[in-house]
């Protein structure tokens, strides 16, 4: 690797662009993603990768992965005649539209990548056990902390993005993604969907219009996010069920529907705010924290057919404080 130029070299830019550089060669090092197989397997890094997805997410299509993986389609065919070939996924008909083919793992499939996933968590307890615990979640947060920033929204909003109160049918809407997103990106089972269809029911049957809110996201008509403010006690307003669509992800979709949270609460004579997220929820809790809510306890639980850590962030909004603005 060539040395920096002088004038390169008293670029703070630049300085920051080689030491990114140095980093991503470290870890790609360290997780031994240089080698012809990840984890002493036969599988490339993008093959893994593709499992991994369509595992978590079946069932998936191949132009899902396509966009969402930014492959190129044509490699993405190839690998997945390869996987079908050899056993390990298969296409079958959708049940609401023959024509579109699904793709699914075979009990094949199945045993290869829960050897892929269990060498990868393997190899990451082998970098995160050595530290004491306190380091470990200081590694965990500055990983968050690049994931957060590197993937900020825009600050303009999107064109075509518009906020509307509910109407009947929404709340069938935001039990479906809710229930489907967290299946896909996090295993949670169907008792979070109940849940989500117990708070929206009762949001229904009690909403009370001047201290209560919902706001349903749509892009160029599309429905793509929502979000809920509810009475906790007169004094307390609580945010619940924050959800964008992956896509309108990027947009600033999430904290727009944050920041017309704070500002119907405000108005609405409520002191503060609170919400319950759980520790996995990374960007959310960035954006969280971005408007000025302060995480105040957390505790470990078993919800939704997996272990979690549950966290209660708190917001007061009667402030003079210029940086408890909503976020921007």
């Amino acid at each position: 690797m060539p040395e920096l130029s002088p004038a390169a070299a008293a670029d703070p830019l630049e300085e920051r662009i080689a030491a990114f550089r140095r980093f991503t060669r470290f870890y790609t090092r360290q997780m031994g993603w240089l080698h012809r197989g990840i984890l002493n397997t036969p599988f490339s890094m993008t093959e893994g990768r593709v499992l991994y997805e369509i595992a978590h997410r079946e069932p998936t299509t191949a132009s899902a992965l396509v966009a969402d993986l930014r492959l190129d389609h044509a490699h993405l065919s190839r690998m997945l005649r390869r996987f079908e070939e050899n056993g390990l996924v298969k296409r079958v008909a959708a049940p609401e539209d023959g024509r579109q083919r699904l793709l699914r793992l075979t009990p094949k499939g199945r045993r290869a990548f829960d050897a892929l996933n269990k060498g990868s968590r393997d190899q990451v307890a082998g970098l995160l056990g050595p530290l004491p615990a306190r380091d470990q979640a200081r590694v965990v947060a500055a990983m968050a902390s690049v994931e957060n920033m590197l993937s900020q929204a825009p600050a303009e909003p999107a064109a075509g993005l518009a906020l509307r109160p509910h109407q009947p049918g929404d709340m069938g809407w935001v039990v479906s993604i809710n229930g489907a997103l967290y299946a896909r990106e996090y295993g949670w089972d169907m008792s979070y969907e109940a849940l989500v269809g117990r708070i929206t029911a009762d949001f229904l049957d009690h909403f009370a219009p001047a201290r209560e809110r919902c706001w349903i996201a749509e892009l160029d008509g599309e429905r793509v996010g929502s979000v809920f403010v509810v009475r906790k006690s007169d004094t307390v307003a609580q945010l619940r069920l924050l959800v964008v669509d992956p896509k309108a992800r990027g947009l600033g979709l999430g904290t727009r529907l944050v920041n017309e949270c704070l500002a119907f609460a405000t108005a609405a004579g409520y002191e503060s705010m609170t919400l319950w997220t759980q520790s996995i929820l990374t960007s959310a809790r960035a954006i969280y924290a971005r408007a000025g809510f302060e995480r105040v306890s957390e505790a470990p639980h078993r919800s939704f057919g997996v272990d979690l850590v549950g966290e209660v962030w708190e917001r007061a909004l009667r402030t003079e404080s210029p940086a408890d603005e909503p976020v921007r």
